[in-house]
């Protein structure tokens, strides 16, 4: 479990915030929950009770509730800086050498501890496989370069010394290094392929959400090109190449243009789907897939010594494995003509 305890001395610089009107009539703790989700509920109400959080100059409860231009001035405690707790978690090695390793990453993993999720993560698996990782991420970060969500599975990338985590960070930076995935998505995309150009910001309403959102300030630049590798009736089987790496992007994309990824709870409304939906059988309830079928299937980056190309592909997995499959025998659609792309 996280320390709840809260530390002695708050950090000396004050956060301030000014309240829009997404946010008026929060509570004042869950507003703040939403702004810094690396913090618990408990560690910022016991920082609301020592005095460091105030509403236009003055000390006020959790339950306080905001209101339009209001000011908000945080003093925020101390993260733990403790490392993550090695784990005895089996990890599907797919390239190791002194400097990285590239891992499969099964779904349903958080990548490195957060709020609910401090056991069973990939830092704590990567803790008790390898003696090295680099620290430039920090305590709780040992060897993460970048992340996955936590349904998604596939290629993930880490460093084990930080001359690596430089190197590796500056090809996500400068784009230099290729990612592929692949998806499975409600109904049939109208082009067989196609480039999405639409900035993604944070949700107006639901802040563990993202958005399509033009001209606000945490909107920032997205691009997907996506090209349909299979059609179903009433799904299809799509290969993906972010340019970009924007939070959920792949997800926001595909559900902008009217195709969100199978069984993703946030951005297609459900997060499971039954042998006998697939099949017409109804009476039929084995369940398929309960996450959503995004899989991260090839990584291609520049060794950050040697400056080989390397390439780095995770296969399938079982859940989206079996889908796939029923979809094939029971969902068969015959090829139609190819449409042009045009840019959305």
């Amino acid at each position: 479990m996280a320390d709840e305890t809260l530390p002695e001395q708050l950090s000396s610089e004050p956060v301030e915030l000014v309240i829009s009107a997404e946010d008026v009539g929060r509570r004042l703790d869950i507003f703040l929950a939403h702004q810094f989700p690396h913090y618990s509920r408990v560690h910022l109400k016991k920082m609301i009770h020592a005095g460091g959080a105030k509403v236009n100059g003055q000390p006020v409860r959790a339950a306080f509730k905001l209101r339009l231009g209001q000011q908000v001035s945080v003093v925020l405690p101390e993260l733990p800086v403790k490392g993550p707790q090695p784990e005895n978690i089996p990890l599907e090695i797919l390239f190791e050498d002194e400097q990285l390793a590239a891992i499969n990453k099964t779904a349903n993993m958080v990548v490195h501890p957060g709020r609910g999720h401090w056991q069973g993560t990939l830092t704590a698996a990567l803790a008790f496989h390898f003696g090295q990782l680099s620290t430039i991420g920090g305590a709780a970060r040992p060897g993460i370069v970048h992340r996955l969500d936590r349904e998604t599975s596939g290629v993930i990338v880490i460093a084990k010394t930080n001359r690596a985590h430089f190197e590796l960070a500056s090809q996500f930076e400068e784009r230099s290094l290729e990612k592929e995935y692949f998806a499975l998505v409600i109904g049939e995309p109208n082009r067989d392929r196609d480039e999405i150009d639409a900035p993604i910001g944070i949700h107006p309403y639901q802040r563990e959400k993202m958005a399509i959102r033009a001209q606000h300030s945490t909107s920032r630049e997205a691009q997907t090109f996506y090209e349909v590798v299979e059609r179903f009736k009433g799904y299809a089987a799509v290969k993906l190449l972010p340019h970009t790496g924007r939070t959920h992007q792949l997800r926001v994309h595909l559900a902008h243009i009217g195709n969100p990824v199978l069984c993703d709870r946030q951005y297609g409304g459900r997060n499971q789907i039954t042998r006998g939906e697939i099949r017409g059988e109804l009476a039929d309830t084995t369940v398929l897939l309960e996450r959503h079928a995004l899989h991260a299937r090839r990584l291609q980056i520049t060794h950050p010594v040697t400056r080989e190309r390397l390439e780095f592909v995770a296969p399938l997995p079982p859940d989206m494995t079996a889908v796939l499959d029923e979809l094939r025998v029971h969902r068969p659609v015959t090829p139609g003509t190819r449409r042009p792309a045009t840019r959305r």
